[in-house]
């Protein structure tokens, strides 16, 4: 199973020192209106061909526009074997809001 990580508590995790890897599966389009900076791209209709570029023994966070296919995707990442997971609920729309408001909302 996944957790479930509001924006903001993903941000305390890594100010802390934990290494995350981001995972932000929004399509091209969006990425281009806004991203956050260290992302990594795997739009979710690639990621079935693509999840290996991540490392599987390092912990993800998934994130998309409201948290929907992130959490999808985290699904699909726990059952492929990576040991630790999360969706970060809310998605870049919940970010907008609670962590950095200069980001563009869409």
């Amino acid at each position: 199973m996944f957790e479930n990580l509001a924006p903001s508590e993903f941000v305390q995790i890594r100010d802390n020192g934990e290494l995350w890897q981001l995972l932000d599966v929004r399509e091209q389009w969006e990425i281009d209106t806004v991203r956050v900076s260290d992302s990594i791209h795997i739009s979710m209709n690639e990621i079935t061909a693509r999840y290996t570029e991540l490392d599987a023994a390092a912990p993800v966070a998934v994130l998309c526009h409201s948290g929907g296919r992130s959490a999808r995707v985290a699904a699909f990442l726990v059952d492929a074997g990576f040991a630790r997971v999360a969706n970060i609920a809310g998605g870049i729309d919940a970010w907008a809001e609670t962590v950095d408001r200069t980001l563009p909302r869409y």
